[in-house]
């Protein structure tokens, strides 16, 4: 009979085991493991040896406040002669002595999350348990060393936002691995309403990376439950901050944690993403952010967008919008709940848009999925294959109480876009959304999608009259420039028209502003084959009072054919340049060693800036916390405004980080830098 080992006490070998498991940068003071990989400690017995076949110790791991067998959450084993990877298993990896050196492992699909180990009669530890990409029998396992350190690893990175015409990176601080970080993100799962309603059958849901994608989506925004950030679109942000304040997630994250889990005041699209993807890697699931634009919301699933405009070509506002871009996560993972081929990237949104099974939440999708019209697929596909691909039919309304058709050329979809591995640049990713225009694949996809009416719409646009607009590639907020209207007459006989060329101010999501300037000629002639260019002035006396924080100006063009009756309309969304934020880093970047940095800003407006502060936060460079920096003056038009800021750096390994940097004011606000650092030993 085999004699039950004696403890005495144990070490955990944390660093050991913390780095092997890549969990080492959420620091080495406790256990935080992958599963599918064994992980060992050292038992120091009280009496007697370590014999082989003579020894024996009952394991039991458990998670939740509910553990079961049935549901997973609890499992019994004892020692093996070798450790089993694909189950919960233990062996001895030592001599037979007084030290005994345990190797255990957790299954593969074990649910993630808080665990006690029981180790006999004598031992009880507790440790954390992640998925684990790198382990091949994990459903998110991803076989590519550089893209595990893009999704998984990396602190930081780019999120894009600006226009399709002029991307605009945006640096972003996700620090996962920032002190109570990985904590505050076990906590976002145990406040989600399907673990207050069945603690048990939740901790079982999440050994699977669906159901755990599926609640995050619904738990980084507040409409239905405790969730971390409260959405605004319109009006002011009394209460909170713009979403354009945010510089990283940790601070949003921190704050949702200390106010007892009341929702963060506010978000808007990439914050919701950005914050997700904070989660996702925290607790071991590679993602990336994703931006499209001219991202469509079609509110009645009909994958058409419906556009109204008066008979000055002016925007009558409608259910149905086109978003100037729109950005939401993808996670990768298996999907054994689908026919085979749709593994990998799946489509999250956390914004909450549309509720699905009457919860705030989006996804998971296959991208591949949309890709293909797979529309019956779980889950979202409709609403997530309408942002990318649905058709825009733009109407006319007359005095009369009449509509007309209106030709325009707006295709939603557009440059969809992440960051590359390893690099700051834009990756465009639209080929794995969408095969290209007019191929045969795009029609089955749109045949099976029953989205034949878009490739019906392609054959009809009016090759007659085309109209354009043109701009040149000096837009700074704060000067005055001029943009173009171009009209082509394509046809063989001479027309006469109407052109109205308006523009005003608009927000990201398409919530129009006040008129920035307008221009309506009612006699354009064209000759056969002649083209002819109508500048419209935009001056920052007058746009200047009306832009939003996203510095976007709508320009659009409408052209009325006295002869045929059409009226064709073009639109496009300028952004308008901050002016860029120079960051100088003064000494060598060390670990524990104290650093400047030299921030400089040039005022490009005509009238000084006031209230001026400039912040700084990085991942193991600034301990978690934003550094601030307030101005004692005004900074006159073309003056520098310039500060020197400390920071000392916490870890050291040969990853870059992201000194990420804003400035404010009374008339410039939200401008943002960044400045690449690697930390030295």
């Amino acid at each position: 009979m085999s004699q039950a080992l004696d403890i005495d006490h144990w070490n955990l070998d944390c660093e050991f085991n913390n780095t092997d498991h890549h969990t080492d940068v959420n620091g080495v003071d406790r256990l935080i493991v992958r599963r599918g990989q064994p992980f060992t400690i050292s038992l120091y017995l009280r009496s007697g040896n370590y014999q082989p076949g003579g020894s024996s110790l009952e394991c039991i791991a458990e998670t939740g406040p509910q553990p079961s067998e049935q549901y997973g959450t609890r499992a019994s084993f004892g020692l093996s002669a070798n450790i089993d990877t694909s189950c919960w298993s233990a062996a001895v990896t030592s001599p037979p002595g007084d030290m005994v050196t345990l190797s255990i492992c957790s299954a593969p699909d074990a649910p993630i999350g808080r665990y006690t180990l029981s180790l006999g009669r004598s031992g009880r530890i507790e440790f954390i348990l992640l998925f684990n990409p790198w382990c091949p029998g994990d459903a998110v396992y991803l076989d590519n060393e550089q893209s595990l350190t893009e999704y998984v690893l990396s602190q930081d990175g780019i999120i894009f936002r600006g226009s399709y015409k002029y991307p605009i990176s945006t640096p972003w601080n996700f620090g996962q691995f920032e002190s109570g970080i990985l904590d505050v993100c076990l906590k976002i799962l145990d406040m989600n309403p399907k673990y207050m309603a069945n603690p048990g059958k939740d901790c079982s849901g999440r050994r699977n990376p669906i159901y755990v994608s599926r609640v995050l989506s619904a738990m980084v925004n507040c409409n239905d439950d405790k969730g971390v950030v409260l959405g605004k679109w319109t009006g002011g942000y009394e209460g909170g901050v713009s979403p354009m304040f945010w510089r990283g997630s940790v601070e949003i994250l921190q704050n949702w944690d200390t106010h007892a889990c009341q929702p963060v005041r506010y978000g808007q699209c990439w914050v919701f993403a950005a914050v997700a993807c904070t989660v996702f890697r925290a607790l071991g699931i590679p993602c990336r952010v994703v931006t499209n634009y001219l991202s469509a919301h079609d509110t009645n699933s009909n994958l058409v967008i419906e556009r109204y405009i008066d008979e000055n070509g002016q925007p009558i506002s409608s259910g149905d919008m086109i978003w100037n871009y729109h950005c939401w996560v993808e996670s990768w993972m298996t999907r054994p709940d689908l026919k085979s081929g749709f593994n990998g990237w799946q489509a999250s949104d956390p914004t909450p848009q549309e509720k699905s099974e009457g919860v705030y939440c989006c996804g998971p999708i296959p991208v591949r999925a949309i890709k293909e019209g797979e529309l019956t697929f779980k889950y979202d596909a409709p609403f997530v294959f309408a942002e990318v691909n649905a058709d825009v039919i733009t109407f006319m309304k007359k005095k009369d109480g009449s509509t007309s058709n209106v030709t325009s050329a707006t295709t939603v979809g557009q440059k969809i876009s992440t960051k590359s591995v390893g690099s700051d640049t834009r990756e465009d990713i639209t080929h794995l959304y969408k095969y290209p225009e007019g191929s045969d694949e795009e029609r089955e996809a749109f045949e099976k999608a029953k989205h034949e009416n878009k490739l019906l719409q392609r054959q009809h646009q009016n090759q007659g009259l085309h109209v354009a607009i043109k701009v040149t590639s000096d837009m700074r907020k704060g000067c005055d420039f001029d943009v173009f209207a171009v009209v082509t007459n394509n046809t063989l006989s001479d027309k006469l028209c109407r052109l109205v060329f308006g523009s005003c101010a608009v927000s990201y999501n398409g919530i129009l502003g006040e008129n920035c300037g307008f221009k309506d000629l009612l006699n354009v002639e064209l000759s056969p084959g002649a083209e002819r260019r109508v500048p419209l002035r935009l001056n920052y006396s007058k746009y200047g009072g009306l832009l939003t924080e996203d510095n976007l100006i709508r320009l659009a063009v409408l052209l009325f054919d006295y002869n045929t009756g059409e009226s064709t309309l073009a639109v496009r969304n300028i952004v308008l340049d901050n002016p860029e934020i120079k960051i100088r880093v003064l000494g060598e970047p060390k670990e524990n060693r104290k650093l400047a940095a030299e921030i400089t800003l040039q005022n490009p407006l005509p009238e000084p800036l006031e209230n001026c502060c400039f912040h700084i936060e990085g991942a193991n460079l600034t301990g978690g916390r934003v550094i601030s920096e307030r101005l004692g003056s005004a900074v006159g038009p073309g003056e520098n405004a310039k500060v020197k800021i400390y920071f000392t750096p916490s870890r050291s390994n040969s990853r870059l980080r992201k000194l990420v940097v804003n400035f404010d004011s009374n008339k410039l606000c939200h401008v943002k830098g960044y400045r690449n650092v690697i930390i030295g030993k």
